[in-house]
């Protein structure tokens, strides 16, 4: 059983997952061999497409996972095509937030909304993105708005798989 009851999986780009009731969140040290319908791993990483000063506005805004008010969550795993792989870092950085916008455009939600990025791709997992998102009930319109404006973006167009999990707690 896990700690976050699911509301609803929708599949926005691509197959959906299956269904499930709960989903647990569980780092390396105690994820093991788990039991469950399904099960999507990543890893913290660092910074790939941040500069100093996005980064420093980041850590000055975000607040950490696990509020006690931040009962509704969102984990929107990506995957992204391999003409997206293939472009060079500088190329994706430029595509991501030149042209794109998403690191100023998450700014604009915190602290409303926590997020932590999981990365799948080297571990060779079939999301290359896991986008976890906490936030309080209250700020659940703003979320979705979030979403929306990510979800119009350039960047987007080079997602091939995107689910949509809602979660309450």
């Amino acid at each position: 059983m896990g700690a976050w009851q699911v509301e609803r999986i929708e599949p926005v780009t691509g197959p959906s997952l299956p269904v499930v009731s709960r989903l647990a969140v569980l780092d390396g040290s105690r994820a093991g061999d788990v039991e469950a319908a399904w099960v999507l791993r990543g890893t913290t990483s660092y910074k790939r497409y941040t500069r100093r000063e996005e980064q420093e506005a980041l850590d000055a805004k975000q607040p950490q996972l696990g509020r006690p008010e931040a009962t509704r969550a969102a984990l929107i795993p990506i995957t992204k095509s391999d003409a997206w792989w293939q472009l060079a870092q500088d190329e994706r950085r430029d595509l991501l937030e030149e042209s794109s916008h998403h690191i100023a455009v998450g700014l604009e939600y915190l602290p409303a909304v926590a997020r932590q990025l999981y990365h799948g791709h080297d571990l060779g997992e079939p999301f290359d993105f896991l986008a976890w998102f906490e936030y309080a009930p209250q700020d659940a319109p703003a979320f979705e708005e979030l979403v929306d404006r990510l979800r119009t973006t350039p960047e987007w167009g080079y997602v091939e798989r995107d689910v949509d999990i809602r979660l309450a707690r």
